[in-house]
């Protein structure tokens, strides 16, 4: 009786270890096939090396044709995004100083002479205003404040989202309200090439703001910062930062047209459905079959150049353009980006092409800025951060 009921304890450890190394072997079969040929990239880390602001050098930046120039405020420290107020009042958000500053031109004479800190809220970096409220955004919370008739803000604020994906590589969330009135909230990935665990990064969220229950509009996205709807069509178009470590000229930046339940690639695809071979394939799929399914980018720019902000001309002369701040390569031999680009619509709201709008902060293998966000008032003024030197820049039309 005794041999007996060892053998059954001795066949129900075998079993217990075969359970085991079966779930071990099934979890090593979830990261998918590796690639089928080793691939090799030369990888250039260049920092061109930074040059403080003088009014000298602000001077020698590049307009387009028909803009002037101005330094509308400086020893900001790192601003961030903007937001024009409805007074002409300029919004900042300081991540690394965890608060939002509001700008005054109380003479109209083009350069802001007032500053007030209107909020504290660590990681701060998305901002918008709907409905006479000022939302804002970190890592993983939204905020909501009440503006008050002198453009400063409540004191208490309501919190809307607590609970945003971790931040990991990409922490520096956007948000804005769509032409259907919900808010959208961009997502960047964990890592920089790594297939997300949590479906909510690397997409593109949208927001019921009754209920704030929130659903994927669209994925594949790695860490689309800047995001805007054509002011014509009002359909959505985003800048995309590209991968690292894949040399210097691969992947490239890319102007997606974003639709819903749209899948862009990543982190199989980039560009125009182009592959990364260095991914391996996905469990029960391959690179290819993910590549050919997703959304293909409308323009590709230069590797590494770093997009952040963009929006859309309201009107004017440049309506249905936009402009997209490049904040500059740091894992390129030729250093890229660095300035800011207007991306040029058709009439009937297709994108064809590109041409700087104000360049001039790279200096050989050295820069005195890195424009990070733009904002354009209803006069048509465009403000320009920058977060290196802590600046701010006012173009406006002759």
């Amino acid at each position: 009786m005794r041999a007996l009921f060892n053998l059954e304890l001795m066949i129900f450890k075998i079993a217990i270890v075969c359970s085991a190394l079966l779930c071990v072997s099934t979890a090593f079969s979830q990261k998918g096939i590796p690639p089928k040929e080793d691939t090799e990239k030369t990888v250039h880390t260049s920092y061109p090396t930074h040059m403080e602001y003088s009014p000298s050098l602000a001077a020698s930046l590049k307009t387009a044709a028909g803009w002037t120039l101005t330094a509308a405020a400086t020893g900001l420290g790192k601003p961030r995004m903007l937001y024009v107020g409805s007074k002409g009042q300029l919004y900042v958000t300081r991540r690394d100083a965890g608060d939002v500053l509001m700008l005054t031109d109380k003479d109209n004479d083009g350069k802001f002479e007032d500053m007030i800190r209107v909020a504290d809220f660590p990681g701060v970096h998305g901002i918008t205003v709907k409905d006479n409220h000022m939302y804002l955004c970190n890592s993983n919370q939204v905020l909501r404040y009440a503006v008050n008739a002198d453009g400063t803000l409540g004191k208490v604020a309501d919190t809307l989202i607590k609970d945003l994906p971790s931040g990991g590589q990409h922490p520096n969330r956007t948000m804005d309200f769509g032409p259907d009135g919900k808010l959208y909230i961009s997502v960047g990935s964990v890592c920089n090439d790594c297939k997300e665990s949590d479906k909510e990064t690397a997409a593109l969220l949208q927001v019921d703001p009754v209920t704030w229950k929130r659903t994927i509009y669209a994925s594949g996205l790695r860490n689309t910062i800047g995001f805007d709807w054509h002011p014509q069509t009002k359909e959505l178009w985003g800048m995309d930062n590209g991968g690292d470590f894949r040399g210097d000229d691969w992947p490239p930046e890319e102007l997606n047209h974003i639709v819903m339940d749209g899948n862009y690639g990543f982190p199989f695809a980039y560009g125009k459905q182009e592959v990364d071979q260095t991914r391996e394939d996905p469990v029960g799929n391959t690179k290819e079959n993910m590549a050919k399914a997703s959304h293909p980018s409308v323009i590709e720019f230069p590797a590494h150049s770093a997009p952040i902000a963009f929006t859309f001309f309201e009107g004017g002369s440049n309506k249905g353009n936009a402009l997209v701040c490049w904040h500059g390569s740091w894992n390129r031999e030729k250093p890229s980006g660095y300035k800011v680009e207007l991306i040029k619509f058709d009439s009937k709201g297709n994108a064809t092409g590109s041409e700087d709008f104000l360049s001039g902060f790279l200096k050989g293998d050295e820069r005195f800025g890195r424009p990070a966000g733009v904002a354009i008032a209803q006069n048509g003024t465009v403000y320009i951060s920058d977060d290196a030197n802590g600046v701010i820049y006012a173009l406006k039309q002759k």
